[in-house]
This record gives C-alpha cells, sequence and structure tokens, in this order.
C-alpha cells in the first residue's frame, strides 16, 4: 500500500513535525543511520525554508524507486521530499542554492546544505506562483568509497508527486514506471473511496504492472482485471513507451487523466469507461501515437481538476519529471483551495542529453 506523509508546514511546531515524518519515512525505505540524518536534514531545512521564504506550504514525503532513469538496474527504494509552496517565488535561484546566501538573518545554509547531501536536489520557483523544491535520499546509491553513483544513459525517465486526501496515512493512488527491455511502461491506479482498502487496490495494480511489464497496455488491463477482482477495483491508465519504434501505446479503464505534450502541443489521450477489477469494457482499443525527443506524458488521478493548465514556464521536458508533477499539482491548487481528493500526478519525459553519461 502506498504510505505517504503529507505535513503541512504554517508554523514552527511542524518543523519538528516534519522531521519526526522524515525520520519515520527513512526507517521504512531502509535508509542506513547516516542517510537518514541526511535525509532529516533536508526535510527540517525545506519546512524552515518555507516558513522562512514561502509563507508556509506543505512537505510531502514518498518512497520510490531509485532507479528513477529507468537503465534497468536495481538500486533499491529513495525517499523523495518534496516542498511545494504559493509564495512570492525566488527571485535569483541561483544565487539562493549557494551556501552562504540568505535574505534574512540566517546562516544561509537551507539550500546549499540541501544540494550538497542529497542524491538528487532541484528547485524550480516562479516569482508570484511559488516553489517547488524536490529532493531525494537513496538508500543504495553510494559505492563504499561513498561516491555516488553515475547516472542512467536511458532515454527517458519517470517521477510524480502522491498527495493524499487530507493528510491521510495511505494514498489510494498508486503508479509506477518499469523498463522491460526496449518497453518503458507508466502506470497510475486510483483505487475507488479513500483509505487502506483504495490503496490496497492501487497497490495490487503496481504489483501485476511488475509481473506483466512485457505485455502491451490492453492486455496489461485485462490481466490487472483479473487480479483486483477481491479488492475495491481501481481506474487504471497504463502508457507503454517502445524506445526502439519511438512510438508510444496507451490504454485506460476509468477516470485517469493523460495528456501528451509534443512540441508546443498538449493532446488528451482518452480512457474508457469502468472499473479494473469490476466491470471491464468488451473492447478496449489501444491508441498509437509517436513519441519524439521532446514529448512529454502527464497521467493523472481525478484529484486533479480535469482542466489543469500546462506548468506556465517552459519548457518542463527539462525538469525532473517528479518537479514538472509537483507543479502541476500546486499550479492546479491554491493555499486557500486545496487539492481535493487522493491526487497524484506521473510524468514521463525524456533525459537531457547534459544528464547521460
Amino acid at each position: 500500500m502506498t504510505r505517504v506523509w503529507d505535513v503541512p508546514v504554517h508554523d514552527s511546531t511542524r518543523v519538528r513535525d516534519v522531521r519526526v515524518a522524515a525520520e519515520a519515512a527513512a526507517e521504512r525505505t531502509g535508509l542506513s543511520r547516516d542517510r537518514t540524518a541526511a535525509a532529516a536534514l533536508v526535510a527540517t531545512e525545506l519546512a524552515t525554508n518555507l516558513l522562512k521564504h514561502g509563507g508556509g506550504g506543505r512537505i510531502v514525503l514518498d518512497i520510490v524507486d531509485a532507479d528513477l532513469e529507468l537503465h534497468g538496474v536495481g538500486r533499491g527504494p529513495a525517499l523523495q521530499i518534496a516542498a511545494i509552496d504559493h509564495g512570492p517565488g525566488i527571485a535569483d535561484l541561483a544565487s539562493a542554492s549557494r551556501d552562504g546566501f540568505s535574505t534574512t538573518a540566517s546562516l544561509g545554509a537551507g539550500l546549499g546544505t540541501c544540494r550538497r547531501i542529497a542524491d538528487h536536489f532541484e528547485v524550480h520557483s516562479v516569482p508570484g506562483r511559488g516553489t517547488v523544491a524536490l529532493a531525494r535520499v537513496h538508500a543504495a546509491r553510494r559505492d563504499r568509497a561513498g561516491h555516488r553513483v553515475p547516472g542512467s544513459d536511458a532515454a527517458v525517465r519517470a517521477g510524480g508527486i502522491n498527495i493524499p486526501l487530507a493528510a491521510a496515512d495511505h494514498s489510494g493512488d498508486a503508479w509506477a514506471c518499469v523498463r522491460a527491455g526496449d518497453h518503458v511502461t507508466l502506470l497510475l491506479a486510483d483505487g475507488l473511496g479513500h483509505g487502506e482498502a483504495a490503496a490496497k487496490a492501487s497497490g495490487a495494480a503496481v504489483e501485476q504492472l511488475r509481473l506483466s511489464a512485457h505485455l502491451p497496455p490492453a492486455e496489461l488491463l485485462g490481466q490487472l482485471h483479473r487480479g483486483l477482482r477481491d479488492t475495491r477495483g481501481a481506474a487504471v491508465a497504463v502508457a507503454r513507451l517502445d524506445l526502439a519504434t519511438e512510438h508510444l501505446d496507451f490504454a485506460g479503464i476509468g477516470n485517469i487523466g493523460a495528456r501528451l505534450l509534443t512540441g508546443d502541443t498538449w493532446r488528451p489521450l482518452l480512457s474508457h469507461p469502468g472499473i479494473v477489477g469490476a466491470h471491464r469494457p468488451g473492447r478496449l482499443p489501444q491508441c498509437r501515437v509517436p513519441w519524439t525527443p521532446d514529448s512529454l506524458l502527464v497521467l493523472h488521478s481525478d484529484g486533479l481538476p480535469s482542466r489543469w493548465a500546462p506548468p506556465a514556464v517552459a519548457p518542463p521536458t527539462a525538469w525532473d519529471p517528479a518537479v514538472t508533477a509537483a507543479v502541476i499539482v500546486r499550479d492546479s491548487s491554491s493555499a486557500a483551495r486545496p487539492v481535493r481528493d487522493d491526487t497524484t500526478v506521473a510524468v514521463l519525459a525524456p533525459t537531457p542529453q547534459d544528464r547521460r553519461p
């Protein structure tokens, strides 16, 4: 089941809550004592920055696959820490990311510290719209000398953000991305309802994906339909990218949204009515579209408004996919109008050339 720690940060008392949540999440991720301390420090610094510079916000901690760049070598889980705010933004991000820089009477160690000790760290900020800071601390990404393991040579990478309704312990949504040979499959499942029973259904969909990632989307949904019969059922969308032929196959059942960006144009990919595990359409067509070096795929559960707007600042293909997902969630909500359901956004994007070894 998908366990997520969602901690609102609107006063100084919540900074301790963030640290406690980070330590609990790190233990569940299987981090060593040193990496747990690093994760707790990153989460604390980001929570402190939310109060100092963002006017408050939220810290979302989630356990994700460390192998988000899909090179096929298992490297264990990672703890993902996202700080999201609707504050004034950071006018000079390059300066703010350096140790010693501060616009307040502090030591200025926040973002620089996070960048130095996290295995991955990225910040996206737009003045007047807010900031997303995202870090990942890996359970097994360093060699015996303590050096970071080089990145992937894969042409694509995946990422996502999962926010449970009302800061619940479990999200009824789940997403995963798995590579099998030249095929990369991104799945998003939304279990019916909320809480642990919904999380059980979406979690079962993810487990089935890991067993059947070689199947095309329509066939995989057939497997999922049989595998989810003992659960509440779920809405599920599946997209499979063929790296060799550069095309994307898509099929979905239920209210999972999907949009594909190619160049400057967004197009919807349509799912069909039904509930995986309870009511499957008699015929499930599978659509095929080209995948280009500037393509980007977004899948989202119905916690996100159906008329969400793409990120206002281009190009999102250059960002970490999880940052893109968090920006979409941030910009579709507000401090006065929070998310209205379990809300998950999963993104598949090309890997920038400068991130390939």
